[in-house]
């Protein structure tokens, strides 16, 4: 299937407090964003036309904002009702849902206090990828060379651009030796997170997932948290070393792409995609949908 280029589809971009024809949202090749990482953004999605905890992810953006030193200059509310017209005006259902806010072209150098921040909404059609008995075959993932940095070393709480690079290349990487993701380290050696998702481990009927202090808490992984709760799953956040995952029973990833997608394998480590997996696939598309 021959997938159009971003920059070349039909529709429109909620841009700057209006809809713009979506070949019609641009940036300058100077802006402050592309060359220095100043930049935030968020992944969302749609189902039957209504934006996943919307509201969570609009202060989460607003919050990555001021991070990075910039204001988002509309409120909460007002990201939260555009996201519903750019929804809409595309007559979408089910969709992906990405704002992004940047410094622009005012200023070329490391500092930019005078730019003006740009605030962008693009909406696209993407169903779940997989239904659930593909998804309980598990995927396999690749244990990246890169690791999360120590968060005194970068605004890791933040959802910004420049914190995705290293991703980029990890993934790139697995998928080449034909992986469909990579599980990052952190800086001291000790499991993390895949490059766009949480990650978690089921040992003797329990959750166990990574301390979230250097990479993004995510908000489908505080959902699923929930979710095993709501079940009486106990859920332990905690240090996780790569040589444990040898004892762990199931594993899955989650994120707002990746919904919650069990493994079947990470590098050397096998698991089998099992009933506590299964439940919170089931559990998180009730969550979705309701």
């Amino acid at each position: 299937m021959v997938v159009p280029p971003f920059d070349q589809r039909d529709g429109f971009i909620w841009y700057n407090g209006a809809l713009v024809p979506w070949r019609d949202a641009k940036l300058h090749v100077l802006s402050h964003g592309l060359h220095y990482g100043s930049c935030v953004f968020e992944g969302e999605r749609a189902y039957a036309g209504k934006i996943f905890k919307s509201t969570e992810h609009s202060e989460r953006f607003k919050r990555s904002a001021e991070i990075l030193d910039f204001e988002i200059p509309y409120t909460v509310a007002q990201l939260d009702a555009a996201k519903d017209e750019t929804l809409k005006a595309n007559n979408l259902q089910n969709s992906y849902v990405r704002p992004v806010a940047w410094r622009g072209s005012e200023m070329m150098a490391v500092a930019a206090q005078n730019s003006t921040i740009h605030v962008a909404i693009a909406v696209w059609d993407w169903p779940s990828m997989f239904d659930i008995n593909t998804k309980m075959k598990g995927i396999k993932l690749d244990i990246a060379e890169y690791c999360r940095p120590d968060p005194r070393t970068a605004p890791s709480m933040a959802k910004a651009a420049g914190l995705y690079m290293i991703c980029t290349i990890s993934k790139h990487r697995a998928e080449r030796r034909g992986y469909a993701d990579a599980l990052m380290l952190d800086w001291q050696g000790r499991v993390a997170e895949c490059t766009g998702a949480n990650v978690f481990f089921v040992k003797d009927g329990a959750l166990h997932t990574p301390i979230a202090d250097c990479f993004l808490d995510g908000i489908t992984r505080r959902t699923v948290i929930d979710l095993a709760k709501a079940r009486g799953i106990a859920v332990v956040e905690r240090r996780i070393m790569p040589e444990e995952m040898a004892s762990f029973d199931e594993c899955f990833i989650c994120g707002t792409g990746a919904e919650v997608t069990p493994v079947a394998e990470i590098g050397p480590y096998k698991f089998t995609p099992g009933a506590v997996s299964r439940a919170l696939v089931e559990d998180y598309d009730k969550a979705v949908h309701a």
